[in-house]
């Protein structure tokens, strides 16, 4: 189908009864089969009939998050949050199908060993008493999604959503940024307790998962689920006191920096978004403008780019507008059948909305080259540190053309991104870290849960001081991170992949050619490779070794503090 968009598409609930028999009937099929073009046959059959199963689901799953009020896509999308894992044990028995076949040699000439390492990691993750924790699981994500969505705070005169009243935390008044930020403490301290509730069942939940898998707690199935095949918590672990020793000094630096420029004795937590004292770098137009400037801007970048973003257009396939209702979130997903990605965002009028359009489209551009480079739909997705890199490289091939977004404010938006990308950094494995503390020690109080954040907030951000917000001094802020609750152990992909970016805007500013040229072997070669292979591909560091981070960082480093608008 060619001509669509995804605002017609037809839904029609998935028939899981009938994807059951289907499943039964490839397992004997693959079992019996005598030849290897037979055996291939139904491995192509079969991700046939995935890709249609996933793309009826994910169409459900993002028309639930553009209206979490709308009462039909709330019940299908936690009808297939139910249903869906019970399929689990026939997938699992197919794959050992296809790993015990007798073809194997033949099938992993024609798809690669990837294709094996996958299967084997589904292999080890599931177990069939996991699977009604995972429809709890579902449940409890749904309602920390749904309570974040559907914010309703009166700041200004209006009634915002989160998104609308983050746009206040970059005002060029210092106690209008004080004033939002505390409204936004207050929102979430009035659902502290129902959020202690849901994180405490998660932990519970997921911990149990990872034991009846026979670990000790779920972080090493956490770590499963995110693909990782190739390191662990080790080279984590290491890669965190990197950060620690090189990237929180620089930050240190940049924010002191940023205290004489704003022209303040301190800087306390509602300035740290403000990073010019006469406002930061704002949109030079609506919605619609910043679309049309994304156009134009990837017909500029690479042919390729500008083939996809006319086909994201044409098919409707962004949904950008922050509207009531709408989940508090940003994210890409994709259409399998249309070989279509989708991505999902509220604009808010600030500097967040060219890096949506970066960022995101960064993700679906990857997915649309590897959706048309890739054999079969399980390498059209890659490992989540990887796809990180390609969003945040994305952000930086965008540099150059800053000025069609944002006028003569162009330098101001380059310094302000550029140095987002660094500070966020300790934020980021400061969110890892304690992912690793709430699962290794479940017997913590929600009290103290949130005190081992304040700990990590000394650790990674020393600089930060909360004013008059006894809530967020206390450790509260971890609260707002969705991640934390709804996709455990991904957030330190941003920080892993931070550096991979850093390296391609370095050799971007040597030879613009060469890096475009990695990057687009990267995005083509989607998750056919494990994680350390596609970084040698593309021929970037692998940011666990020692000095690594520090390399990584150089170019940016100097960028910054040569900038004219650092003065120490």
């Amino acid at each position: 189908m060619t001509n669509f968009k995804f605002s017609s598409l037809t839904y029609v609930r998935p028939d899981f009864e009938k994807a059951s028999t289907f499943f039964d009937y490839i397992l004997e099929s693959i079992t019996k089969a005598t030849t290897f073009e037979e055996t291939k046959k139904y491995i192509y059959e079969f991700d046939e009939f995935s890709k249609e199963l996933v793309t009826m689901c994910t169409i459900s799953f993002i028309r639930h998050t553009l209206d979490t009020t709308d009462k039909f896509y709330e019940a299908e999308d936690e009808y297939i949050n139910n249903v869906i894992p019970t399929l689990s044990p026939k997938s699992v028995a197919i794959s050992e199908a296809i790993m015990n076949s007798p073809f194997r040699n033949d099938i992993e000439k024609e798809f690669g060993k990837q294709f094996f390492v996958s299967m084997e990691l589904q292999k080890k993750s599931f177990c069939e008493a996991n699977i009604p924790l995972i429809q709890q699981e579902a449940k409890l994500t749904n309602e920390y999604q749904k309570i974040m969505a559907t914010a309703s705070i009166d700041f200004d005169g209006q009634t915002l959503n989160l998104y609308g009243l983050k746009k206040y935390f970059e005002h060029e008044n210092r106690d209008i940024r004080a004033l939002a930020v505390k409204a936004y403490s207050d929102f979430y301290h009035k659902h502290e307790t129902r959020l202690e509730e849901i994180w405490d069942e998660l932990i519970t939940i997921r911990n149990q998962m990872g034991k009846n898998l026979g670990f000790d707690n779920y972080i090493p199935l956490g770590y499963m689920k995110q693909g990782r095949t190739d390191y662990g918590v080790k080279e984590v672990t290491s890669f965190r006191k990197q950060v620690q020793q090189v990237i929180v000094p620089l930050c240190q630096k940049l924010y002191n920096a940023q205290t004489k420029r704003l022209g303040i004795d301190e800087l306390k937590f509602y300035d740290e978004s403000c990073i010019f004292p006469d406002g930061n770098a704002t949109p030079a137009g609506d919605d619609t403008f910043m679309i049309h400037e994304a156009q134009k801007m990837y017909h500029s970048i690479s042919p390729e780019t500008g083939e996809f973003i006319d086909f994201m257009i044409d098919h409707d396939l962004m949904d950008l507008k922050n509207k009531s209702g709408k989940a508090s979130t940003g994210y890409m997903t994709s259409l399998p059948i249309y070989k279509a990605p989708f991505v999902f965002s509220c604009f808010n009028q600030t500097i967040y909305d060219m890096q949506v359009l970066t960022h995101e489209l960064g993700h679906a551009f990857a997915g649309y080259m590897a959706m048309r480079h890739q054999p079969i739909s399980n390498y059209y997705h890659v490992s989540t540190d990887i796809a990180e890199i390609h969003s945040m490289t994305m952000e930086q091939f965008s540099y150059p053309y800053a000025e069609m977004f944002f006028g003569n404010q162009a330098d101001k938006f380059r310094f302000a991104h550029l140095q987002e990308a660094i500070t966020f950094v300790p934020f980021g494995v400061a969110v890892d870290e304690f992912q690793h503390i709430c699962y290794e020690n479940p017997s913590l109080t929600p009290k103290e849960r949130t005190l081992e954040w304040k700990k990590l907030e000394e650790k990674y951000m020393p600089w930060r001081k909360y004013d008059k917000d006894d809530f967020f001094d206390r450790g509260g802020y971890w609260y707002h991170k969705l991640h934390i609750y709804l996709y455990p152990f991904y957030y330190i992909n941003y920080t892993l992949t931070t550096m991979g970016a850093m390296e391609f805007k370095m050799k971007d500013a040597k030879d613009h050619t060469s890096a475009w040229k990695d990057y687009l072997n990267l995005c083509k070669c989607g998750g056919s490779m494990s994680y350390l292979e596609t970084l040698k591909s593309a021929n970037l560091c692998i940011p666990f070794e020692e000095g690594s981070v520090e390399k990584a960082i150089s170019f940016a480093k100097d960028v910054l503090l040569n900038s004219e608008f650092v003065k120490f």
